[in-house]
């Protein structure tokens, strides 16, 4: 179960200065008033409460006259008082909270007894928790290489519509226009909306650390295979020292590690460059030539891998049907193989004559005869064919490490050679391989006086396939689009009742574009095409309704409120103070958004809170009723109270 607001409370910069302005969970609450009386400061203190990594709360009598903020969180039997100080000095943000959990209907202690020692990860992960956020799921972060642990940050997402937010064609949720949080919003829209399996979740994470450590591992592998005598790195300088005339003809075309060693030592003591004339046959033909044969080796054996295969199955599909006759034939021991069949003149089955029985029953028994043969044959053969598959493989697996050690000599030679061609004579040719060759050497010793990394590769390799073998039938993408198939209808039904332009279109949630489109005959036509304030702030109500609803019939870990700041604002222009400057039209269709509004709440029942910052303060049943709060100029009545400036004044 996640939690509501009971109260948002101020604390004065003087001792005993406490404001506390309530609301009541399960049901919509209006706060009214004229500009610039910190009606919108109420949005900034809840999401600076909830643990907000800066100070959102705008310049102006609230940051001048407050020292400190405070909420009440309450669900079923349990209340979480929570508070953090104004950023003191020049710090750009409070780091540090207060956490107390309290008896349901407790009020706000006074400041002096408040303790402010929680450090902010901290206070985040308590708040998750009490909203009920379980915090060992990681899910993938979109557009990076990491995962995400939803928290209450996270969640905020969809709880919050700020005054630039609530109507605006481009950001349909809370933030979305701060860089990254686009990607983050798409991160963790399936674990809220329960798409997310837990144990799937933390395989996923599991998987994508194994495939990073394998990375890792082939990279800090890499220089230690270059390295090794057997390498084509190596055999590569073995091929350049002949060409620079440090090492005659090689009457070995395939020396063993410890020969490419004393071949490359040799060089190395080697002086003089002219021990007979360099070979005319270009080194570079020759790999070529060698690289071919391999290819042509590797696809024979391929082709061989795979009709051993099918002779395989072949053999498999045989005896699975050979096996079934065989059964039906000896069901019952009707035909016995060891019985005198030269006297028989009854059915086997039903014993009753028959004047062919002999020779009915002789030529079954011979077919089952024949049928145990042919099983014994293959039962022979099959264990043959599987040995020889397994041959065939490891010489695959030989010829691919041919291929990719050839690969790496045909580098290096042509490396080589586009060096050597630079240099003027032989001597300096000489003399840049050697060069080479002691680098390798002295690399290749420091590297064997280090630790060697442990090559864990296959053991990776088969946790990685064994954990895509389990996330193989994982269904988190189809769970996801039925769920905003139903969330979708929602959405239509709520257009349709607000009067919004392309309703009569299915409207649906866009969780790639984060904006609500309408499928509409010639294409799809997302939100920012539809045009119109009414549209804009109609589909906003809709959509976050919708998903509110389904959060709270799902369980999802969600705070179970939402925070509108003047949706009024495409109707009600904010030079204008009272109902008068609403006309009846505009009067009307905002009547109809806090209509929708408390059909979401009478659908949930008591599960449900809405809170509204409102400029207007409209005479109707759908409005005045629920209005808490009236902070006007003629009243003197504001977040901050008069008598709080007026003793700082004096």
């Amino acid at each position: 179960m996640t939690f509501q607001i009971r109260a948002v409370t101020i604390y004065g910069k003087q001792p005993g200065q406490v404001r506390t302005v309530p609301f009541e969970p399960g049901s919509l609450n209006i706060v009214t008033g004229d500009s610039r009386r910190g009606k919108s400061a109420l949005l900034t203190i809840i999401d600076y409460c909830l643990a907000s990594s800066g100070y959102p709360v705008k310049a102006g009598a609230v940051r001048d006259y407050v020292s400190a903020y405070a909420l009440t969180l309450v669900k079923p039997h349990q209340q979480l008082f929570v508070a953090r100080r104004a950023p003191e000095g020049k710090a750009s943000t409070s780091t540090v909270l207060c956490i107390v959990s309290q008896a349901p209907g407790t009020p706000p202690p006074p400041l002096e007894e408040l303790t402010f020692a929680t450090p902010l990860d901290t206070a985040k992960d308590m708040l998750s928790d009490f909203c009920g956020i379980d915090r060992t799921v990681r899910v993938p972060a979109v557009g990076r290489a990491q995962t995400i642990a939803p928290s209450i940050r996270h969640a905020l997402f969809f709880c919050l519509q700020a005054q630039n937010e609530v109507a605006n064609s481009d950001l349909l949720f809370h933030s979305q226009g701060e860089e990254w949080r686009p990607n983050t919003i798409r991160g963790v829209i399936p674990y809220f909306l329960g798409a997310v399996d837990p144990e799937q979740a933390l395989r996923r994470n599991r998987l994508r650390l194994l495939r990073r450590d394998l990375a890792d591992l082939e990279t800090a592998l890499a220089p230690a295979r270059n390295l090794d005598p057997a390498s084509g790195q190596a055999r590569a300088l073995v091929t350049e020292a002949v060409e620079a005339n440090l090492l005659p003809q090689l009457t070995d075309p395939d020396p063993s590690a410890e020969g490419v060693l004393a071949l490359l030592r040799r060089a190395m003591e080697h002086t003089d460059p002219q021990i007979e004339p360099r070979s005319s046959e270009d080194p570079l033909s020759v790999l070529a030539a060698e690289r071919d044969q391999l290819r042509r080796l590797h696809g024979q054996t391929r082709a061989k891998i795979a009709d051993l295969k099918r002779a395989l199955t072949e053999n498999n599909d045989f005896t699975t049907q050979a096996i079934e006759q065989r059964g039906r034939l000896v069901s019952l021991g009707l035909l016995r193989r060891d019985s005198d069949l030269s006297q028989a003149t009854h059915c086997p089955v039903c014993e009753s004559y028959l004047p062919s029985a002999n020779a009915t029953v002789a030529e079954l028994t011979r077919d089952l005869a024949l049928l145990d043969g042919d099983l014994a044959v293959i039962g022979s053969d099959t264990p043959a064919i599987q040995r020889l598959i397994g041959e065939e493989e490891d010489r695959l697996q030989q010829l691919r490490a041919a291929l990719a050690r050839n690969q790496e000599e045909i580098n290096e030679v042509n490396s080589a050679l586009r060096v050597l061609q630079q240099a003027p004579d032989d001597l300096r040719r000489g003399a840049m391989v050697q060069g080479r060759i002691s680098l390798f050497l002295d690399t290749a010793a420091h590297r064997s006086a280090t630790p060697q990394v442990e090559d864990r590769r296959d053991e990776l390799r088969r946790q990685i396939a064994d954990l895509e073998e389990l996330l193989s039938d994982d269904t988190q993408g189809e769970r996801i689009a039925s769920y905003l198939s139903l969330i979708g209808q929602k959405i239509t039904a709520k257009a349709r009742k607000l009067g919004l332009e392309h309703a009569e279109n299915p409207i649906r949630l866009d969780v790639n574009r984060l904006t609500v489109v309408a499928d509409k005959a010639d294409g799809p036509l997302p939100l920012p095409e539809m045009g119109s304030g009414e549209n804009y702030l109609g589909y906003h109500v809709a959509a976050l309704l919708s998903l509110h609803e389904w959060f709270t019939e799902h369980h999802a870990p969600v705070p179970r409120l939402l925070i509108l700041d003047q949706p009024s604002q495409v109707f009600f222009p904010p030079d204008h103070a009272g109902e008068a400057a609403l006309g009846a039209d505009d009067r009307i269709k905002l009547l109809n958004n806090f209509q929708a509004i408390h059909d979401t709440l009478r659908l949930l029942e008591g599960r449900f809170q809405v809170i509204v910052m409102e400029h207007a303060d409209l005479d109707h049943p759908a409005f005045g009723p629920y209005v808490k709060q009236r902070w006007r100029y003629d009243t003197n009545d504001a977040l901050v109270p008069s008598g709080w400036i007026d003793s700082e004044v004096d």
